[in-house]
């Protein structure tokens, strides 16, 4: 029979997982983490095995925290897709980035994972009633599985949590409690509430759940990137390595859900499932960014944030205690950093990821965006390397704060019509209204999917008829038949280059006076880059975003 026990990461002293459980006994210590006696796994027959299971989490049930099969309360979490990106990469120069879709869950984020393992362990230990405090995702995953659990649940939010988050959980049957201050400040309260009531405080069995279900995650994208990569020879599928990526982002507020991925592949690589271990990416909101500011300073201990200034609820964790410790041994010893984003950079990431590869995500996974971004700009991802970011939560409901308040077009048609029946001159009028604003834009890129994004950016962002060319040749015959008011190109092309490109309209004096914008990825010498500030309108570098400050700055070019 499996045993399961509870290993203190200060002092390394185990415990029995029990209901009494709140921490290390010894020393106090809350993070601890389950260990398993595998002595009697074997691998190559367990990987066998894998393959005939359900691809849900609890395929993975020999190293998760449960020892009765019965007590799993699930939904149906796990093995979300893992999408690799098109244009956003391209655009990022980057050839192999993958999205872990945790939205996709049962109630839209990776906290499903935590919910599924946290419950199953709270039924499996006789416990019907607990205590949470939460920024919104976690007390929803919570609320569902216990209602399907039958366990009653206290929730508590501080009051940056948006509303709907809150009517969520309440509409599991979660009682809500809003508590005006900070996420520290509101877990405290809940301590103090299920002690003076005697309810168990998902405290000690959370970092459990959190670690054990979160490595799970590791887990499926070691076997996905195998899959999606062209990486499995049928034959030798047992004996075969799966692919850990160069790089695993992830945006943290408490830092479990990076730490219990660190563990998975930890555990794949002792069992000798991968062969590598991959660099770690953790990111913060600029507003609320301790482990930040303590990576910067070179020290191993954050300094708590007393009064996070971000709008972003769920990251506004001031005091990350030891969990921003075990991220920073993680990245002495594999490798990785720790980066911020503002509020609006997450908002703006989140804009570009969705007209970009179609994905709407969760603010916090903005951060996440806006933190690979940097990281590619500064030259810390190379344009080779495998790159996992977890996209942990869907948009909902922040949309306002991302689209504002102009995200729509109105025309009025009522006051053209009498009937029932919109006349037909009603309507090419309002279609002429729609157009007569158009701009004309030729786009040169060889990359399909850059040129795509660059078209859908402009046309996002106004009636622009956008044409695209793949090549110089088919660019400058566009040009020359179409007379357009902006020319976007880039340097390296096939057949005519953009050099020969620039050349060629600026010796043309119809076309002399086209504006012409420049966005490339080549390492320009100092006489390309002068001849190019000579020549064109505005020169962009690749390897940062396509974003809507660059889009306005091409409109101005065009108006």
């Amino acid at each position: 029979m499996k045993r399961v026990e509870l290993e203190c990461i200060n002092c390394r002293t185990r415990i029995p997982l029990t209901k009494t459980v709140a921490g290390c006994p010894r020393c106090g210590e809350v993070i601890l983490e389950a260990r398993y006696d595998l002595s009697d796994l074997n691998v190559e027959k367990w990987r066998k095995e894998l393959a005939r299971r359900p691809h849900n989490l609890w395929r993975y049930r020999e190293v998760l925290p449960i020892l009765n099969t019965e007590n799993i309360v699930s939904l149906g979490e796990g093995d979300t897709p893992l999408i690799k990106s098109q244009a956003l990469a391209a655009n990022l120069g980057l050839k192999n980035l993958y999205i872990k879709d945790e939205r996709q869950g049962p109630t839209a984020s990776f906290k499903d994972r935590q919910a599924t393992v946290a419950i199953s362990a709270l039924k499996e230990l006789g416990i019907d009633e607990v205590v949470v405090a939460s920024t919104g995702n976690v007390a929803i995953a919570y609320a569902a599985y216990c209602a399907r659990a039958g366990i009653k649940l206290w929730s508590f939010f501080p009051s940056l949590t948006p509303n709907e988050k809150m009517r969520e959980a309440a509409l599991y049957g979660a009682e809500v409690i809003k508590v005006t201050g900070t996420y520290d400040q509101t877990k405290e309260l809940a301590a103090k509430f299920a002690a003076r009531r005697e309810i168990f405080l998902d405290r000690g069995i959370k970092s459990v759940a959190a670690i054990e279900a979160m490595k799970t995650m590791a887990y499926e994208i070691a076997e996905q990137l195998t899959e999606t990569m062209g990486l499995l020879n049928d034959d030798l599928a047992e004996q075969q390595p799966w692919r850990a990526p160069d790089w695993f982002i992830q945006g943290v507020s408490g830092g479990m859900g990076p730490i219990g991925v660190g563990k998975g592949f930890r555990e794949l690589y002792d069992f000798g499932i991968i062969d590598r271990m991959p660099k770690l990416g953790v990111v913060q909101s600029i507003g609320c960014a301790p482990m930040v500011e303590a990576f910067e300073r070179g020290q191993s201990i954050a300094t708590p944030v007393d009064n996070p200034r971000t709008v972003i609820a769920t990251l506004a964790t001031g005091n990350p205690g030891r969990a921003y410790e075990l991220l920073y041994d993680y990245v002495s010893d594999y490798g990785g950093t720790f980066v911020a984003a503002s509020d609006q950079e997450a908002f703006e990431a989140t804009r570009v990821l969705a007209r970009s590869d179609g994905i709407s995500v969760e603010p916090a996974t903005g951060v996440t965006f806006a933190g690979l971004f940097k990281m590619v700009q500064s030259g810390v991802i190379k344009p080779d390397d495998v790159v996992v970011v977890n996209c942990s939560g869907h948009t909902l409901p922040v949309e306002l704060e991302i689209l504002d308040e102009q995200w729509h077009r109105q025309f009025d048609l009522t006051l053209r019509t009498h009937g029932p029946t919109l006349p037909q001159e009603g309507l090419i009028s309002a279609l002429e209204q729609m157009s007569q604003t158009t701009r004309r834009v030729v786009v040169m890129e060889d990359n399909v999917d850059a040129a795509r994004l660059i078209r859908r950016l402009m046309q996002a962002r106004g009636a622009y008829e956008v044409q695209l060319a793949h090549d110089g040749a088919t660019g400058l015959q566009l040009v020359q038949s179409e007379r357009p008011d902006l020319v976007i190109t880039d340097l390296m092309m096939p057949g005519v280059d953009g050099f020969a490109v620039i050349e060629r309209i600026k010796s043309d004096p119809e076309l002399q006076q086209i504006p012409i914008v420049v966005i490339t990825a080549k390492e320009l010498t100092a006489r390309e880059r002068a001849w190019l500030n000579e020549q064109v309108d505005l020169l962009l570098q690749k390897g940062g975003s396509i974003d809507e400050e660059l889009v306005e700055t091409l409109v101005t070019k065009i108006e």
